[in-house]
């Protein structure tokens, strides 16, 4: 970035505004256009002083940095966000990134790499802590697996009462003649079944009818 990045900060411990204050103006690229204590001055500083990116602490009495963080980002001229917390918690996290944040450190954070978070989320980067980073893909992955469930609930749902047996037999591993003896019917309505089963949910074979039995019973 050819400017100086204004920044914001915003945290309701006074020592610690104060050091983040000064570690930020201790950059030639950075300076701090503002303060405040909690959220809602934040919202109010930003709506005054321009700024490129919010410092933004989570818990603060007088209002919340998420909250904060969602109005900020609903400015017509909206700075990222970064939110800086001693809280590793999930709901946070996921607060945080929902709101809008553009990123998310502890405030353990060695200066260099917040310097570099600065610069990278004042550029449209995201940044996040790196056990922040395996949480957030373990949970879009635990929520890719929830709305598969969901889906092959619904699909399920199609099946009769004696396709829904056979198809907890194919996931098991069954064969048709093992399942044949199991429900007591011939190989060959067993074969007919299997058919109808995967005609009607729409899959080209056993594995990938196994596979849908087994998101729906995540």
């Amino acid at each position: 970035m050819n400017h100086q990045i204004r920044v914001i900060v915003a945290d309701d411990e006074t020592l610690v505004r104060a050091a983040l204050v000064k570690m930020v103006n201790s950059r030639t690229d950075m300076q701090v256009v503002g303060e405040a204590a909690n959220g809602p001055q934040a919202v109010r500083c930003a709506q005054v002083q321009r700024a490129d990116v919010v410092l933004m602490d989570v818990r603060m009495p007088g209002g919340d940095g998420i909250t904060a963080t969602a109005q900020l980002r609903a400015l017509e001229q909206p700075p990222q966000v970064l939110v800086l917390t001693t809280f590793d918690l999930d709901d946070y996290v996921f607060a945080a990134l929902e709101a809008g944040a553009g990123g998310f450190l502890l405030k353990d954070t060695d200066p260099d790499r917040l310097f570099h978070a600065i610069r990278a989320v004042a550029a449209g980067e995201g940044m996040l802590a790196p056990s922040v980073t395996k949480r957030l893909i373990d949970r879009t992955r635990e929520r890719a697996a929830a709305a598969r469930a969901k889906a092959a609930v619904a699909r399920l749902d199609r099946l009769t009462a004696r396709e829904s047996e056979v198809l907890d037999a194919v996931a098991q591993g069954m064969s048709n003649d093992g399942i044949a003896r199991r429900l007591f019917l011939s190989e060959g309505t067993v074969k007919t079944h299997v058919s109808r089963i995967l005609a009607k949910l729409e899959l080209e074979n056993r594995v990938q009818a196994a596979l849908l039995f087994r998101d729906s019973m995540h």
